[in-house]
């Protein structure tokens, strides 16, 4: 008995001892922890994406955080923002990589080998290797398999052969048989060959490894230190081994139950304490070092193909896949994990625990899953019954509720039992001092319900409200709802039954305008407005402010919505992202922000579903799912972000310096290069969308720009000087990185150049003395000048006089000429007024004569009759011999030949009779001497004007004597 006593207390010891070890070690079990519950964010990238093949085989990192892949159509480039491709010569698929500490990229192909490096401009450039071999002796390399940095050598392994290359030589090591792989382990290099084992390089030699042959004949594609002389050994359908003391045993795990069944392509050790196994039919799955599966990821939960022929961890800790299709991003190193698409999640609004199951409201209704199964494997089960639109679910007196279109739903044991009201419905509330009573909002106001000794019931509808919402809260004296921008105060009688009074709020005061939001926070109804919270008095009868909440969020960003979990844990939206205060005592709270940015955009807007389970488990309502959130492993080294500038573009060439680790220089530039553009980026893959930036060009802007998502800058017509473009990134923790920068000057324009400024002096030099030199010249030519301009005047002035003294001559002589012509025209007209006595004169004389010849002379005696006949004869002769008026018309013909002649020129069909009308009318002869003239009446003279004037065109108010006058 008292041995049983002993053993009793020393157990008692142990078990105390252990239990205290426990507590101290686990937080430190955390560190780094690959979570069990939810998956990582994946992100896949298509050939589309990278433009290039399909199979990607290897992956390395550079310092610079640009991700290199060994792809089919060579080799790709990754810095976060843009995908760069690179060929080798004569070859196209790259099968391995190796990133150098100086930044070469040795690169491995098909019969093919060598490395990229950044030229001076900073393009990657192609350097062959193998070109170095005799190509007599070696006609053919194949596929160059795996790269090593060994030491100060690079080691390129094909099937064949073993190329070492030091110092600028190749040196060749055949197979014994023929190379499967090889594998560097801390600092010890192993090669497999295929027949006859496991060798080991060392001092320039392959030594066996002794008691291996269990290996013999399969294909070994990981090896990876577990621990100290236990290596883990990945074959492609044999399964995983354990080699250790010589010899290779079966790792009889999980695990390699899994790989025997799907394959494997590789393996890489994660933090020390995980195993990533890359599988050709499955994905990938995560182990820990005991071979327990803790995640397992594939097609139907993120990868965009199962066959994974590489993975690497980057320098965040965080998983790359190189896939038979694509490539895959893994956020292991995240504070979330995700419930998405793979298990049959839409949107989430509300999430609870209760009896062993974890309930989620969707939209497409509430969906459940044991709370103590692994969730891994499993998806979320729709619970029959529910399948509409479900907004809320409820723990309310120790029974699950859940608001949705079909009603107020009553869930036990992951089964819909009851419909308590077939209303719609947006969530539940207790109701103070009413213990078995509790409120629901349906889409046309509220409702009570009841617990009773048979189970809950609908007891009521509230009368007198027809409005309500989702967020509504109860205190002891009033039910108050929010909706759209209005606060209503509802009072509520005894029974329940009815509203007795409704008043509606704008605003909590008058220097504080607008509604925030309205919530319960330990246990007292808050009413908030651009992050100021009030309560209500109902002693005064109005709003009054809470100082200690306002107080807690003065320093946070203007809330939108907020929330208090079972743990007295404030959580709130702001923008589209969301923060949380985490409880640390009376009033007092951690401001915790960072683990939540990477939900930014994807939280369900005015729909808060924070479900807190404990301290270790919280699930959050996402668009696309639940989010996971573990707070006990808060411990993520969160590092500041690298901004790079990856190139700087001017006119006619491209300097790209995100590849190169040369010193910074300054870069000049002509003047007719003043037009420069920058790209940048930030290798902070996790969660890239999120990634911002801000630039300051010193020497043009005054401040930095605004962060933003561009990563492209440009700037035009600069003028010259020294620039200095720097640049910052900020990560979705909204940590900054530190400046980068790149110096360049640019020149002046020639015109602007020193030379030019000398050459300006010198010329207004020259043109000082010229502009003397010919001011006096000047002077001289001036009176020269002077003398030959008053020459020049005295001789104008007479020659002026001259011109005038002829112009007045040729106005006498026109005057003479005028006065002549007058007098002409007045000898003419006096001459047809003779010519007119004339022929009055014949006319009156052949009168007398034609009398004279009636007169009978037989009576008449000789001498009367002699007389009589002499008389007649001397009569007839006056008249016969008058030659005036042939005369008149010769005359009138010469004087006014020229006249006549223009006449005719102009009007060619003018007669004989309307020139002679013409020239009578342009010597201003009157219609009756006119008539007289021409020996025809009046009316003849004004019907022959009439059809002149029609001959001659002219129009009504054109002057006929005046139209002659003219043609003279």
């Amino acid at each position: 008995m008292q041995t049983l006593k002993n053993n009793k207390e020393l157990y008692r010891k142990i078990t105390k001892h252990f239990l205290l070890l426990v507590l101290l070690v686990s937080p430190l079990l955390f560190l780094g922890q690959v979570k069990k519950i939810g998956l990582p964010l994946i992100k896949n990238y298509t050939k589309t994406d990278n433009k290039g093949g399909t199979q990607n085989w290897d992956i390395d990192q550079d310092k610079n955080g640009n991700v290199y892949f060994g792809n089919n159509d060579g080799l790709l480039q990754f810095d976060g923002t843009r995908w760069n491709k690179y060929k080798a010569k004569n070859s196209d698929a790259i099968k391995c990589l190796k990133v150098d500490s100086s930044g070469k990229i040795y690169v491995g192909c098909y019969n093919e080998f060598g490395y990229f490096e950044a030229n001076p401009k900073g393009k990657l450039e192609y350097f062959s290797i193998s070109s170095l071999l005799d190509k007599k002796k070696i006609s053919i390399i194949d596929f160059i398999w795996k790269i090593h940095l060994f030491k100060d050598e690079v080691i390129f392994q094909s099937f064949d052969h073993i190329y070492i290359y030091k110092n600028n030589k190749i040196k060749i090591i055949n197979a014994p048989k023929k190379f499967q792989f090889s594998f560097l382990i801390n600092s010890k290099l192993y090669f497999q060959d295929i027949s006859t084992g496991i060798l080991e390089y060392k001092n320039g030699k392959l030594n066996y490894l002794k008691g291996l042959t269990t290996l013999n004949n399969s294909e070994i594609w990981g090896m990876i230190e577990l621990e100290k002389n236990k290596i883990l050994t990945a074959t492609l359908d044999k399964g995983l081994f354990i080699i250790t003391n010589n010899q290779a045993l079966p790792w009889n795990t999980e695990a390699n139950t899994f790989i025997k069944k799907n394959g494997s392509l590789g393996c890489v050790l994660y933090k020390n304490k995980y195993v990533i196994i890359n599988s050709v039919l499955d994905g990938i799955i995560v182990c820990d070092l005991n071979g327990n599966i803790i995640q397992h990821i594939d097609r139907s939960k993120g990868l965009q193909n199962n066959t994974v022929l590489a993975s690497f961890i980057d320098n965040s800790n965080n998983l790359w896949l190189g896939l038979d299709n694509g490539i895959a991003y893994v956020n292991e190193n995240s504070f979330l994990t995700y419930f998405g698409f793979s298990y049959n999640l839409g949107t989430v609004y509300s999430s609870v625990v209760h009896k062993g199951y974890l309930y989620v409201a969707t939209n497409q209704g509430v969906f459940c899953h044991p709370w103590n199964t692994d969730f891994k494997e499993g998806s979320f089960r729709l619970i029959e019954g529910t399948t509409t639109q479900a907004w809320n679910v409820q723990i309310i007196n120790g029974e699950l509720i859940c608001a949705s279109n079909k009603g107020a739903l009553l869930i036990q044991n992951g089964n819909m039992i009851k419909n308590l009201d077939p209303k719609g419905y947006y969530g539940f509330k207790s109701i103070p001092n009413h213990p078995n009573f509790f409120i629901g909002a349906n889409y046309n106001g509220f409702s009570v319900f009841e617990k009773t000794s048979s189970g809950m019931k609908f007891r009521n509808k509230i009368e007198g409200i027809d409005k309500s919402s989702n967020s509504f809260e109860l205190d002891n004296d009033y039910l108050w709802l929010k909706k759209d921008q209005y606060i209503h105060q509802i009072t509520l009688n005894k029974d329940l039954r009815k509203a007795i009074a409704i008043k509606t709020f704008t605003q909590f005061l008058e220097q504080n305008p607008g509604i925030g939001s309205l919530q319960k926070i330990d246990n007292k109804v808050l009413f908030q407005s651009n992050n100021i919270f009030y309560t209500y008095s109902k002693t005064l009868g109005t709003f009054v402010e809470d100082p200690i909440m306002t107080k807690i969020f003065k320093s946070i960003p203007k809330v939108k919505k907020l929330t208090e979990d079972t743990n007295g844990n404030i959580w709130y939206f702001y923008n589209e992202s969301m923060g949380a205060l985490i409880k640390a005592g009376n009033n007092k709270y951690k401001h915790v922000i960072t683990p939540f940015t990477n939900l930014t955009g994807k939280l369900v807007d005015n729909y808060m579903s924070i479900n807190t389970i404990d301290s270790k488990n919280t699930f959050i309502g996402l668009t696309d799912g639940l989010a996971y959130y573990d707070s006990t492993i808060e411990t993520k080294s969160i590092s500041k972000p690298i901004a790079h500038i990856r190139s700087f573009t001017f006119p006619g060439d491209t300097i790209y310096l995100g590849n190169k680790q040369d010193k910074k220089i300054q870069y000049e530039l002509p003047y007719a290069s003043n037009q420069v553009k920058f790209t940048f980026s930030s290798p902070s893959y996790e969660n890239l969308e999120n990634i911002e930036f801000s630039y300051q060009l010193k020497g043009f802007d005054e401040n930095w720009s605004a962060w933003s998502n561009n990563t492209i800058k440009e700037y035009t017509n600069l003028k010259e000087g020294t620039y200095k473009m720097k640049i910052k990134a900020r990560n979705s923790f909204r940590i900054q990185s530190e400046e980068t920068s790149i110096e360049f000057r640019i020149f002046p324009p020639w015109y602007r150049h020193s030379l030019a400024y000398l050459f300006y002096l010198l010329t207004a030099a020259g043109l000082v003395y010229y502009i003397r030199y010919s001011t006096k010249m000047k002077i001289r030519k001036n009176k020269y000048a002077e003398t030959l301009e008053q020459r020049r005047l005295y001789l104008e002035k007479e020659t002026k006089i001259r011109l005038e003294q002829y112009e007045l001559e040729k106005e006498i002589e026109k005057l003479e000429n005028d006065k002549l012509q007058i007098k002409l025209l007045s000898k003419d007209k006096e001459l047809v007024n003779n010519t007119l006595q004339v022929v009055k004169k014949n006319k009156v004389l052949n009168g007398v004569i034609q009398k004279l010849k009636v007169i009978d002379t037989n009576s008449f005696d000789e001498a009367a009759k002699t007389q009589f006949n002499k008389l007649s004869k001397s009569i007839s002769k006056e008249v016969s011999i008058d030659k005036s008026w042939k005369d008149l018309e010769k005359h009138l013909k010469n004087v006014h030949f020229d006249f006549l002649k223009k006449l005719k020129e102009k009007h060619p069909t003018i007669t004989p009779r309307e020139m002679d009308l013409a020239t009578y009318l342009l010597m201003n002869m009157s219609t009756k001497e006119i008539a007289e003239f021409m020996n025809i009446s009046t009316g003849g003279v004004d019907l022959a004007r009439y059809r002149l004037r029609k001959k001659l065109e002219l129009t009504q108010k054109e002057n006929l004597i005046g139209y002659f006058m003219s043609i003279k």
